[in-house]
């Protein structure tokens, strides 16, 4: 075996710089979200405030839904919209089936058979 004239320290540093590189941009990346998330937020909170719209976890009849309700009502919806599925048995039959000769699933006719001459 012939070795090329490799130089391993310029390759590791390349390696090591391009990893470091990917974990500096994803962090970047995240602290951008972040801050766009944030920024967002405290301008619709501003944006109501001057229009005098209140804020929290009001309706818009200005009550305050419990989160003990709102779960419990988000429960009796989804229990009612899945009603309408018919009950299954959970019984599991495999018949065997006689199947006739197929040269499509035939082992003689394989890519690997050799003719010998």
């Amino acid at each position: 075996m012939i070795l090329l004239n490799i130089n391993w320290g310029d390759s590791f540093s390349t390696a090591f710089s391009g990893i470091v590189l990917v974990f500096v941009v994803l962090t970047l990346l995240v602290l951008i979200f972040i801050f766009t998330s944030n920024l967002l937020t405290h301008q619709v909170k501003s944006k109501n405030v001057k229009l005098g719209k209140e804020t929290g976890n009001s309706t818009k009849y200005g009550r305050n839904i419990p989160a003990g309700d709102t779960a419990a009502i988000a429960m009796a919806l989804h229990l009612y919209l899945n009603d309408f599925h018919e009950e299954e048995s959970n019984i599991i039959t495999i018949k065997r089936i006689e199947r006739r000769y197929s040269p499509w699933s035939s082992k003689i006719y394989g890519i690997n058979t050799f003719v010998k001459k």
